[in-house]
């Protein structure tokens, strides 16, 4: 298959995960909303919504958690969203979870990998 989240998923594909277990693989954003912008992709290819099973999703949202947790003890947002699109406004055709922290004030734009080094100490 030449899913692009699938080849993420299989580690075919770097990226910079921040947390991962049997069923999701989550990373930042490559061009992240806000700093700490993570995707939670599931391991298995799921088209989107419609298409995603009830272990797999309650995987993700489990997923989404922790890494919530974490952006909130690492980075200190006073929001986040979760974001999850299907159809036309889907550019991967590959179900995934948007985790977009939200800040009061703009913040500078920190490299992604200056983002991960704060969330993996």
């Amino acid at each position: 298959m030449d899913c692009l989240f699938c080849k993420i998923a299989n580690k075919e594909i770097p990226s910079y995960t921040i947390y991962e277990d049997d069923y999701v693989r989550c990373f930042l954003d490559i061009n992240p909303i806000e700093n700490g912008h993570t995707l939670i992709v599931p391991k298995k290819h799921f088209t989107d919504f419609y298409d995603i099973d009830e272990e797999y999703l309650n995987k993700v949202f489990d997923a989404a958690r922790i890494v919530a947790k974490t952006i909130n003890e690492k980075l200190k947002p006073e929001g986040l969203r979760l974001t999850q699109n299907n159809g036309f406004i889907q550019d991967v055709k590959h179900f995934h979870l948007h985790i977009i922290p939200k800040y009061r004030e703009d913040q500078s734009k920190l490299d992604v990998e200056e983002v991960f080094n704060r969330l993996t100490k």
